[in-house]
């Protein structure tokens, strides 16, 4: 497995060799639905979430895909990230300050060629800087909130497909 570093990951991914074809792994997966997971199938995609009793603002999911190789084994890429509906939102909000970082310095690049002053300007702009940081601070503190359940989606994922250990990227 390549390990990256794991300074600015957010939505840490993972890959792991299999023996065998990807339908037999996939078929591992159709009755696991267990509380207090939720388990879904499209094509070679797995998705594995929480129910709504033990999910929380915070928690991830766990999105892993099943290939086969042309030597008749598969390999499976993971992906660990937030409710797609939340990391949606954040990625809004996140074009949205920069949208407004670029016209706060359209503006300010206008008001300094007029002769105008553009102090007002360059404030918003540090806003929009110390908002960007304020995001990711946020989705740092939600990786951290949701650090034990994506040990828990890990464990799942490994009792399904028999393998013995894996490590991922947190």
């Amino acid at each position: 497995m390549k390990v990256l570093p794991n300074e600015i990951i957010l939505r840490p991914r993972f890959q792991i060799n299999l023996n065998g074809p990807a339908k037999s792994v996939l078929q591992l997966f159709e009755n696991a639905d267990t509380p207090p997971f939720i388990v879904k199938i499209s094509d070679h995609h797995v998705f594995i979430k929480f129910n709504k009793a033990k999910s929380h603002f915070w928690s991830p999911q766990l999105q892993i895909e099943v290939v086969d190789q042309e030597n008749g084994d598969s390999i499976i890429y993971g992906l660990f990230g937030p409710n797609p509906t939340l990391w949606t939102f954040f990625m809004f909000v996140h074009f949205g300050v920069a949208t407004l970082f670029i016209i706060f310095g359209v503006w300010a690049y206008s008001n300094n060629a007029l002769g105008k002053g553009i102090g007002l300007q360059l404030g918003l702009m540090a806003l929009m800087v110390v908002a960007w940081v304020v995001l990711y601070v946020f989705g740092r503190i939600g990786k951290r909130k949701g650090k034990p359940q994506m040990h828990q989606l890990h464990e799942f994922m490994l009792q399904h497909t028999k393998v013995e250990s894996s490590e991922f990227l947190v």
